[in-house]
């Protein structure tokens, strides 16, 4: 067992390296073409008191599928069967990538982004077999609807949710490592490959992000890296981990989708920027973005041990009792973030 997983780490540890080193060669390469040409302005919804340049996804997404689509020519098997699948993800993330570029310059309207969002998450969903299946007691065509709609909005809260300096870095991390741990345990696939490049690439990217950030993530990269966390997250389900799957982005989750219920409760202009997820509410609290981030990041710690835990065990009550801790742990964190800061 040890034996296997010190070869699987040869091949994941390698991976996770070569997509830091090209992330960050990136950055230093782009970023002064983002300086001229990508600026985000600060406006009543931002974080940030001075311009600062946008775009920083572009090294994020390139080297994540640059580095993968290395491992896989250099390691074919590593495909297995899932060629359609994988080039599929790549087009997709693709198209995100291109029109979180046209947003980040320029804006574009609410109705032609999610549009374009839809097309790229359905057909990721077309590309999945048709015997690929999270809750087999369900009709396969409402499954099937679910998992767009699922994919449609965890697209859409990773954009929400990058509204701090380190928010993604805080999020990715756990969750991307949780799943590398896996892979070194299991069986190594193009879903641990791509998680590897993932994880590497977003900690190329962290040093340029760290407050005060010098470079923001942007649409550019929060839109195809959201579609990347919401496939990874549909296999780990589809391999029968379920609970795995919906622990590890719990934070995110609970965070966005309150936040919108609310809204909409509110009848307020759900679909239009604004500053009232907890995370934000936390720096109007008084709260510093570093200790905003470091709470996120240990709770997201703790969540990955949990989704471990039920991987491991494999049983309904421990997954249960784990998605409960889960939760109390996030309901504790929206709480504090919630009140002011001593």
């Amino acid at each position: 067992m040890i034996e296997q997983a010190v070869e699987r780490f040869l091949v994941l540890g390698p991976v996770a390296l070569l997509a830091l080193g090209l992330s960050l060669a990136l950055m230093v390469l782009l970023r002064p073409w983002l300086s001229r040409y990508a600026m985000a302005r600060p406006n009543a919804r931002s974080s940030h008191r001075d311009p600062t340049p946008q775009g920083g996804g572009i090294s994020v997404v390139a080297a994540t599928f640059v580095v993968a689509w290395g491992a896989v020519a250099t390691s074919p098997a590593l495909l297995n069967n899932e060629s359609g699948q994988f080039l599929t993800l790549t087009a997709t993330a693709a198209l995100l990538a291109v029109v979180g570029a046209r947003d980040d310059v320029r804006s574009l309207s609410a109705a032609v982004r999610l549009a374009i969002q839809c097309i790229a998450v359905g057909a990721l969903i077309a590309a999945l077999p048709d015997q690929l299946r999270v809750l087999p007691q369900v009709p396969w065509w409402l499954e099937r609807a679910g998992l767009f709609l699922g994919g449609v909005w965890l697209v859409n809260l990773v954009n929400f949710m990058d509204g701090i300096d380190w928010m993604t870095v805080a999020e990715f991390v756990p969750v991307t490592g949780a799943i590398v741990l896996l892979g070194l345990a299991g069986t190594i696939g193009i879903c641990s490959v791509v998680a590897a490049a993932l994880l590497g690439a977003i900690l190329g990217f962290a040093p340029f992000n760290k407050p005060v950030a010098r470079v923001f993530l942007g649409d550019v990269g929060s839109l195809p890296i959201g579609l990347v966390l919401g496939w990874l997250l549909l296999r780990l389900a589809a391999d029968g981990h379920l609970a795995a799957a919906v622990i590890l982005p719990l934070y995110y989750l609970a965070d966005a989708t309150i936040t919108l219920i609310r809204r909409i409760v509110r009848r307020e202009p759900f679909w239009q920027a604004h500053r009232q997820h907890f995370y934000q509410r936390a720096t109007d609290n008084g709260f510093a973005v570093p200790e905003i981030v470091r709470r996120v990041a240990l709770v997201n710690v703790a969540l990955a041990a949990l989704a471990a835990i039920t991987v491991a065990a494999e049983e309904t009550a421990v997954s249960l009792a784990a998605l409960a801790m889960a939760m109390a742990a996030v309901v504790w964190l929206l709480a504090t973030f919630a009140r002011a800061a001593r």
